[in-house]
């Protein structure tokens, strides 16, 4: 086990104490954490090809690495990993996962649709719509798109790690990732008020450089119209909001002396700002 990887599971058990609410899903990406990294450690190359001729031309346009909505990709391993996600929640959440099972059994479930669908930047609903969802079926449902997200991960993950140099290089100044394509939830604010501002893929794990004062969703960069709020005792963390899309992003805030932190799990453990967001008319 990396040192990385155990300073991950550390966090999130002091995070089980502070947060015990989200102790099941807190245990989930725990267990997450430990397969995607078995599954990196087995992995010679991913799926995903690039072309390193084309760097320097997509980056000036604006164009990912990764283009998953056009590309034809065999998508067998990611897959096989779906399965072994499915499976850590056979352990954790038996009862759960029953429903789990349920829905990826049903012939309207397409695993790989809602793979492609979940890269659409025009699609304004959850990569879960579509399926008739019951209140009793929601954890259920938010499980599975997580487990898709995470499913080309590692994949995805190793790009990320191979070409990051290379696209560093470029100053990427949009606001989805310039590896996969895929938008922020989750971003970092390193320093006092200069400190700069990044931006978090859970998609690829890349992280990139982006305006402080500049929405990643529309790139409205109107002050007045830009905003966000923090919970009393939570400081260290921020919702920023834009009131011309109502679209939102969670920061954390550190300091310059303050060590690489787990973004994956940061946005766990914050679960409850985003249904903050949600209830002041935030998506």
């Amino acid at each position: 086990m990396s040192s990385k990887l155990r300073k991950s599971l550390q966090t999130i058990e002091d995070y089980k104490t502070e947060h015990p609410h989200y102790n099941e899903i807190l245990d989930i990406l725990g267990e997450i954490l430990i397969v995607r990294e078995e599954y990196r450690n087995s992995m010679k190359d991913s799926i995903f090809s690039v072309d390193e001729n084309i760097i320097a031309q997509k980056m000036a346009g604006g164009l990912p690495l990764i283009d998953m909505t056009r590309g034809n990709f065999d998508l067998t391993r990611p897959r096989e990993y779906f399965n072994s996600l499915i499976a850590i929640a056979e352990r954790k959440m038996p009862e759960d996962a029953t429903s789990i099972v349920d829905i990826i059994r049903n012939q309207q479930f397409d695993w790989e649709k809602m793979i492609i669908a979940s890269f659409d930047h025009v699609e304004e609903e959850p990569v879960s719509e579509g399926r008739q969802k019951h209140d009793d079926a929601e954890d259920s449902l938010d499980l599975i798109d997580l487990f898709v997200e995470e499913s080309l991960r590692p994949e995805l993950e190793y790009v990320a790690e191979k070409y990051s140099p290379s696209v560093a290089k470029f100053g990427w100044a949009e606001g989805y990732c310039p590896i996969c394509g895929k938008e922020p939830k989750i971003g970092e604010i390193r320093g006092e008020e200069d400190g700069k501002r990044y931006l978090f893929c859970h998609q690829c794990g890349y992280k990139w450089n982006f305006r402080r004062i500049k929405c990643p969703f529309c790139g409205n960069e109107e002050q007045h119209s830009l905003a966000y709020f923090a919970v009393e005792g939570e400081e260290r963390y921020h919702v920023d909001v834009c009131n011309k899309c109502r679209r939102y992003i969670k920061t954390v805030e550190l300091s310059k002396a303050a060590g690489e932190i787990n973004l994956d799990v940061e946005d766990i453990a914050t679960l409850h700002l985003d249904m903050l967001a949600y209830e002041e008319g935030y998506n």
